[in-house]
């Protein structure tokens, strides 16, 4: 079912991580976009629906097989549960603040799933990583500062995003060992599908701005298809470096991806983060590629101690 890891494949695994980190902005853009004239939760069902649509004739043309058992379905429900969470909280955050700085204060997300994994599933973390975790969330309300100064407590809806990004991350840990993982995206999209429609339906003349869903007009039509286009596009880029090369060596690259949301908001919106940011920015970085290392020393050591046992 996936293609043997081998280090002729390293360098195409690389440049599709890259895409990855080019093209994810780009969604979180098209978000900013339409959230001029259309709710959040409408741009969040925009996601599904395009997503799904896109990822369809995917999986038919693989021949991969969609039947779900009991467990497979409560997993995937459980999956598109803390993706429509994450997203929501996104969007929320971006229709106000720059994408650069919201996506700043998300990636304390690794710092959160470090810890969930030693909370929930016994996995060893030793005190540099929980130190480091710290440094990171310190980071973050360097960001979360002067965002929370100018744009009030929509600053920490990202920490949201951190929150059930990291919750979604488990799920597909528990999901990935038994199914391949473009079935996995197409199960969640129709599966986020469903449970967003009920919500938009109730939601249709209620007057809550989040919710209540509107006709798009004009150009607002592209930025709901960019939304589930870019998803879709950056995460099958994601979903195949990941095939190709190890995560070790691609958990590093994914920090470029706060590079390319300065470089993208700064030309379509005129965004740059401010110093205080910047410093925000570069520690939480810092703390996150530390734990990278870690990681990989401790995978080095059990990989060393399981030879000689």
């Amino acid at each position: 079912m996936g293609m043997t890891r081998h280090p002729d494949r390293i360098l195409p695994g690389v440049v599709l991580m890259l895409a990855f980190c080019v093209l994810a902005p780009l969604l979180d853009v098209s978000a900013k976009l339409a959230a001029a004239t259309i709710p959040v939760g409408q741009i969040v069902t925009a996601r599904f629906v395009v997503q799904g649509a896109l990822m369809a004739p995917i999986i038919l043309a693989m021949g991969l097989a969609l039947r779900l058992t009991p467990r497979a379905f409560g997993l995937i429900c459980l999956r598109a549960v803390f993706l429509i969470l994450s997203t929501f909280s996104f969007v929320a955050a971006i229709s106000v603040m720059p994408v650069a700085d919201a996506l700043a204060i998300a990636f304390v997300e690794p710092f959160i799933l470090l810890i969930l994994g030693r909370l929930l599933f016994g996995d060893e973390v030793g005190p540099r990583r929980i130190a480091a975790s710290c440094v990171g969330f310190a980071g973050a309300l360097l960001v979360i500062q002067p965002s929370l100064a100018a744009f009030g407590y929509v600053a920490l809806w990202p920490l949201g995003t951190a929150f059930f990004f990291a919750f979604y991350m488990l799920s597909t840990r528990q999901v990935a060992g038994f199914m391949h993982p473009v079935a996995m995206q197409f199960h969640t999209s129709w599966t986020g599908l469903l449970m967003c429609l009920p919500v938009m339906v109730l939601a249709d003349g209620s007057g809550w701005w989040q919710l209540d869903p509107v006709m798009p007009q004009g150009n607002a039509w592209l930025w709901l298809f960019g939304v589930g286009f870019w998803a879709a596009l950056s995460h099958m880029c994601m979903t195949y470096a990941l095939k190709f090369a190890p995560s070790a060596t691609l958990a590093p690259l994914h920090y470029l991806e706060i590079v390319a949301a300065v470089a993208l908001g700064y030309w379509i919106f005129g965004d740059f983060p401010n110093v205080l940011t910047w410093a925000g920015i570069v520690v939480i970085t810092g703390s996150g590629l530390y734990i990278i290392y870690r990681e990989r020393l401790s995978a080095r050591a059990l990989s060393v101690r399981a030879a000689k046992a």
